[in-house]
């Protein structure tokens, strides 16, 4: 049967994926091709039937084989689409961004929790924070909270597994890369008006606590980048200056540039996360995985 028929025989949506369905394990390649377009252009919505189907019919290996692509597919579609309008929101927010992200890997993750983990933290440090007390003084109690009441810190012995890439499981297990950890403590800070931002060096990632005088990132002064101090996340909130990182430039044999000493945008957080990503699925020879993000990679400019 071919299955573009069913389109035109008059059913409901649902009838027809149901019929769809029950096609998927046609022998014929041809026939399973058309079913997999048509299914594919339903979206999330067939992805409740496929799940059923999955778990309570069996109508063989092949079957079950299909079915686990095309689920693949549709989360993997979705989340194409979620990562292009936000690319497209005028003001890209960092942990909506990093939640799409996620949403690659685990698609089923429970965001409600996710959040609820992050206000827990966010409500501890707000506790002890004032008007009076000076930037230095709000990050050494950020530190206290963060990295020790909730035990957050790097993992140099695990550092390229991807688990540390995506904020739920960063959350769950405390362990995290540069990046990752940046991500929630910005994240966190900004909510509670710290004014703390990402800063993309290479082969690191850091934070920097702006001056509060400047109404913008950077200054057209060669030194002046409107930056009070740095904050190293992976090695629990330290605190250092530009000098430290002309210092890291200079040991990795590259010019300094400005965008070394200033904040980044969130596009180009979400770039250096799927290139994380990218490089440690490399490593355990995940070709598939290594070609979806990087289509994800290319949709950031």
């Amino acid at each position: 049967m071919c299955a573009q028929r069913l389109f035109l025989s008059g059913m409901d949506a649902q009838t027809t994926i149901q019929a769809l369905v029950r096609l998927i394990d046609d022998p014929d390649e041809l026939v399973y091709q058309q079913v997999r377009d048509e299914l594919m252009k339903f979206g999330s919505e067939v992805l409740p039937v496929l799940e059923q189907s999955w778990e309570q019919d069996y109508y063989g290996l092949l079957f079950q084989d299909r079915v686990e692509n095309l689920i693949h597919d549709i989360q993997f579609e979705s989340v194409k689409n979620q990562l292009s309008a936000w690319l497209q929101s005028p003001d890209k927010d960092l942990l909506t961004g990093a939640i799409i992200i996620a949403r690659y890997q685990y698609p089923g993750m429970d965001e409600g929790l996710l959040h609820e983990r992050i206000q827990a933290i966010r409500r501890d440090i707000w506790l002890e924070l004032n008007d009076h007390q000076t930037a230095f003084e709000q990050v050494k109690i950020f530190n206290r909270i963060f990295f020790g009441m909730h035990r957050f810190r790097g993992d140099s012995q695990n550092y390229h597994t991807p688990a540390h890439s995506y904020l739920n499981t960063v959350l769950e297990s405390r362990k995290g890369n540069p990046l990752s950890l940046c991500i929630i403590y910005s994240v966190i800070a900004q909510s509670l008006d710290l004014p703390i931002y990402g800063v993309n060096l290479p082969n690191h990632f850091v934070l920097a606590y702006m001056d509060s005088k400047h109404s913008a990132f950077g200054l057209n002064q060669e030194d002046d980048y409107g930056v009070l101090f740095y904050i190293n996340a992976f090695a629990k909130g330290s605190i250092f200056d530009a000098n430290e990182i002309k210092e890291f430039i200079k040991g990795i044999h590259l010019q300094p540039d400005r965008s070394h000493f200033e904040p980044c945008s969130n596009s180009a957080i979400l770039k250096r996360m799927l290139s994380n990503l990218i490089y440690a699925f490399q490593q355990v020879g995940s070709a598939q995985k290594v070609a979806e993000l990087q289509a994800l990679r290319n949709l950031i400019p």
